[in-house]
């Protein structure tokens, strides 16, 4: 019969429990670097197009998918806090999680949405992002009430 773990070790099962909560946590931020190269390639096609044709109606729909894929990002970056906390949990052989669980709902109240969408990571990323398509809107906007 195993015998309890003791005080500062961790268990065969408890490694292999964590090996599958890292699993986890690495898929979660290879989705979240994928869906920045994604709002970079988009973005980056509207900046074009609104720069080429001065439209404040292109670069304002810009905004759009920017907004988008900051709140996909953010569930991404929040399920992987939330991950992290159970491997912390997991790895200090808290006795509360059961053997391979996978449940992180009792984390979510620690890691709240607004929280993570205004995270520094985020709102480096997403907002300057965002602060150019609006600086092309109004630019653009200016300029064609300039023009006519």
């Amino acid at each position: 019969m195993p015998t309890p773990p003791s005080s500062g070790t961790i268990s065969a099962e408890e490694i292999k429990h964590l090996e599958l909560i890292q699993a986890v946590v690495t898929r979660l931020a290879n989705g979240s670097f994928l869906i920045k190269g994604w709002t970079m390639t988009v973005a980056g096609i509207f900046f074009g197009l609104a720069a080429n044709n001065l439209s404040w109606k292109i670069a304002t729909t810009g905004m759009i998918p920017i907004v988008g894929f900051w709140l996909l990002d953010s569930y991404y970056l929040r399920q992987e806090r939330l991950f992290r906390k159970l491997y912390d949990d997991v790895r200090k052989s808290d006795p509360s999680i059961e053997p391979f669980s996978m449940n992180i709902s009792l984390y979510h109240q620690q890691v709240p949405w607004g929280k993570v969408i205004r995270s520094h990571t985020m709102a480096n990323f997403y907002g300057v992002l965002f602060l150019v398509a609006s600086a092309f809107a109004i630019g653009a906007a200016v300029k064609g009430i300039h023009t006519t």
